[in-house]
């Protein structure tokens, strides 16, 4: 029997090894494992101790009972998630086996952006004005109060999914349509905000918090495409950033504002005329590998630490390195079929990854056809280089060598060639 501490991990269903299996590894490296998940484990399997498979973690009965089973067989020490559906059962969850969480409420804060904009204008943390409409005679109504352009988004889903620009009153109709359909899918809102547009470049703050105290670990800046939506297609991490200094207060002040005391977050923010003004506050560790970028850029671990603060000890947060890394979102330019996939050349040595999740003959649909960016991304492409500038240079570089042919949805159209 091993001594090490144990710590159980919630999934709320096989999360894609490409994007989380970094962190299960760090986890697994310092402690035991034990797994609650949606589905057979496969890829995790090395990495565990133990596996309890629920039709739906989201239903806290059912994960309640998971978690007494594996408590029963294990010494729990923590218990964490990095699945965004999954914070507030996961925080109940450890409430009832008296493990170290974040409140409950902090979690639904940070699931509810209705709820986190009014906590953030009672703490004067700057923002941006919004309003919860439940139809679109009050979604007209707001935009005319807030002015145009807005945004229209769901209150709580994630990933920027149903999230939509729009600028005149003509492209309001589908906008709010478009964010209450996405809504409409929810379990913990179904409520649309239409919010002011913060016009500027789009960063997030990885940040740490335990006992309450907040460490500002690292800036990502983001590439952000795909109007009138808002989907990421590149990030990248400098250990030198100097922006880290300019934004970290005000991402502090967002967990303060929330009343997240522990765990890892992920702090989404614009820079309008230069100030931070905060979009939203994930209650987890980012995903799109963005923790990997922390560690390849600075040295310093997010997942160590959210298992650390899980088990209510003191991460070390000391940066090792001082370098920089960046990733880039492969997408096509049309929905279609992917019909041909290949890298050309060599791989240099400061293309640290490269994943692809589709193969030849998969359907690719585009948030503008109905389909999400996540299922419509073909991979992604990881870089590093002594400086942001470099890395980012180098995935640029490094997507031009992917070569690929969709074949549109509509007929007669025609499209091809590199990494979109």
């Amino acid at each position: 029997m091993s001594d090490r501490s144990v710590v159980l991990v919630v999934a709320a269903d096989r999360e894609a090894e490409g994007y989380r299996g970094t962190c299960l590894k760090s986890v697994a490296a310092a402690y035991d494992v034990v797994l609650i998940t949606g589905e057979e484990p496969s890829w995790e399997v090395p990495y565990l101790r133990d596996c309890v498979v629920v039709a739906d973690p989201t239903d806290q009965a059912a994960l309640s009972a998971a978690g007494r089973v594996l408590a029963e067989r294990h010494r729990l020490a923590g218990v964490l998630t990095w699945t965004e559906w999954l914070l507030v059962p996961v925080a109940r969850l450890a409430r009832q086996l008296g493990l170290p969480t974040a409140g409950p409420e902090a979690m639904r804060a940070c699931r509810n952006k209705a709820t986190a904009r009014t906590l953030f204008a009672r703490h004067g943390v700057p923002s941006a004005a919004s309003a919860s409409v439940r139809s679109l005679a009050e979604a007209q109504d707001a935009a005319v109060r807030i002015g145009y352009p807005v945004v229209c988004k769901p209150a709580a889903h994630a990933a920027s999914i149903g999230v939509i620009r729009a600028d005149t009153p003509e492209q309001l109709g589908p906008a709010y349509a478009f964010a209450h359909r996405v809504a409409g899918l929810g379990r913990e809102s179904r409520s649309v905000l239409v919010e002011e547009y913060l016009d500027g470049p789009e960063v997030s703050v990885e940040c740490v918090t335990h006992r309450g105290q907040s460490t500002a670990v690292a800036v990502t800046r983001k590439t952000v495409g795909q109007a009138p939506f808002f989907e990421e297609t590149a990030h990248s991490v400098d250990a030198a950033d100097p922006l880290l200094d300019v934004v970290a207060p005000a991402a502090r002040a967002a967990i303060r504002a929330l009343g997240v005391t522990d765990g890892v977050s992920h702090v989404e923010l614009r820079l309008v005329d230069g100030r931070p003004r905060l979009i939203e506050v994930n209650g987890r560790i980012a995903g799109d590998m963005t923790s990997h970028l922390v560690h390849l850029a600075t040295g310093i671990d997010l997942a160590r630490a959210a298992a650390d603060i899980a088990c209510d000890r003191t991460p070390d947060l000391t940066s090792t390195r001082a370098s920089a890394a960046a990733i880039r979102l492969l997408y096509p330019d049309t929905s279609g079929t992917l019909d041909r996939l290949a890298y050309e050349g060599d791989r240099p040595p400061w293309l640290e990854r490269l994943h692809l999740q589709h193969h030849r003959g998969d359907g690719l649909l585009l948030p503008a056809d109905g389909g999400d960016m996540f299922t419509a991304r073909i991979g992604y492409l990881i870089t590093t280089g002594p400086t942001a500038a470099v890395a980012t240079s180098r995935a640029e570089q490094a997507a031009r060598s992917l070569d690929f042919h969709i074949t549109p949805r509509t007929p007669g159209a025609c499209d091809g060639g590199r990494a979109a």
